[in-house]
């Protein structure tokens, strides 16, 4: 059996590891092509070009790379067709993979298309599955009330829960030691800053996020600071944050990144998946990110939603504080960082939700690396 996988950015390629673990367990033999990051090649994939050329964000921001994503598409669906696979499976990255399932169903009608990560239609441009019903015939989704969605616009769609409840979380042991290791004392606030996993999060947030964190250590002298990132953006994390008034320590390691998740008191945090992690480590958190003005305001008009944390859709409360768009000031940050670290009860509200959202997406259940697995040979 073949399969073809197209990721295009750092979540994807958890989500596509993952996968591929579960189709090694359940159809041994199987073979994997396409494009992907580090998890998916550490599972013996290897990726057509570096799936960090796809992580762009942003309808205005997405135009300079135009002409170079548009040649990635067509390479990508002319690899399709000299592989021909048994399924291509998109992960995520709509803008990317639906094109590059849309030229491959051109040149093989018969080709047998999934996409994993419904699109968010319940937050915005509920259009959107309309238009990929075309090109895709079944669905794995992440939370489980999107099913119906996709199945409205004729797609099959199967809740497969969201991966971050498989993810192993630190022991108290690892958190310890990595407060030993960097000096970090147990009574020091250690805050997790994450400004994302794309260069242009990070251009954007990063001197927003230093302010912000500056005016808390004003009020927090003993601060200590740990960027977890991505290989991707790492290089430019260093660089941006070499001069910073508090200055992080960046980690890339897995082992140490998850050890930063559960030794850490409070976060903020890019809007995103990165929400999800700290809700399994039970960080609290405060969520900023901002866009171009025109993406903003593009979509402002289209949202249908008045929250993007996952945390807060999931269990229906708004626990955890947003600052998005023109609201992404340092001020308003820092205040809000300020009230986690003082309001025991706006904390124990925050973990609540979270362990809410962890039970809704599966947490005890089978791992969603195998459930989708399982729906990807359910459906072939």
């Amino acid at each position: 059996m073949k399969i073809f996988l197209v990721a295009g950015e750092a979540s994807g390629d958890a989500l596509g590891a993952a996968l591929m673990a579960g189709l090694k367990e359940l159809a041994p033999g199987a073979t994997f092509h396409g494009v992907g990051g580090a998890k998916m090649e550490a599972e013996g994939f290897h990726s057509l070009f570096p799936m960090e050329e796809l992580s762009v964000m942003g309808l205005i921001e997405v135009l300079p790379k135009y002409k170079h994503l548009k040649r990635r598409i067509a390479e990508t669906a002319d690899e399709v067709t000299r592989i021909r696979p048994d399924a291509l499976v998109t992960i995520d990255s709509p803008d990317f993979c639906l094109r590059v399932a849309k030229a491959a169903r051109a040149a093989h009608p018969a080709l047998r298309t999934m996409h994993y990560v419904a699109p968010t239609v319940w937050a915005w441009r509920p259009g959107r599955a309309a238009k990929m019903a075309p090109v895709v015939d079944h669905v794995l989704a992440l939370f489980p009330f999107e099913p119906p969605y996709m199945e409205a616009a004729g797609m099959t769609c199967d809740f497969v829960g969201h991966p971050v409840v498989a993810e192993p979380v630190a022991s108290a042991e690892a958190a310890s030691r990595l407060r030993e290791n960097h000096m970090i004392g147990a009574d020091q606030p250690l805050l997790l800053c994450l400004p994302g996993s794309r260069r242009g999060e990070v251009t954007r947030l990063a001197p927003r996020f230093e302010e912000a964190i500056a005016r808390l250590r004003d009020r927090e002298p003993s601060l200590r600071v740990v960027i977890p990132t991505v290989r991707g953006v790492a290089a430019l994390v260093r660089e941006m944050t070499a001069r910073w008034k508090v200055v992080p320590l960046v980690l890339e390691e897995t082992a140490d990144k998850r050890a930063a998740f559960a030794a850490a008191d409070l976060a903020l945090a890019a809007s995103g998946t990165v929400s999800l992690e700290l809700a399994a480590n039970r960080v609290p958190m405060v969520i900023a990110h901002d866009f171009n003005r025109l993406t903003w305001w593009m979509m402002k008009r289209a949202a249908l939603i008045d929250t993007v944390t996952l945390v807060n859709i999931v269990t229906e409360t708004r626990a955890i504080p947003e600052f998005l768009g023109p609201a992404c000031q340092p001020g308003p940050i820092a205040n809000a960082l300020g009230r986690l670290v003082d309001d025991a009860e706006a904390r124990a509200a925050q973990v609540v939700a979270m362990e809410t959202t962890m039970e809704r997406l599966g947490r005890g259940g089978e791992a969603p690396g195998l459930r989708a697995a399982r729906s990807v040979l359910a459906h072939l």
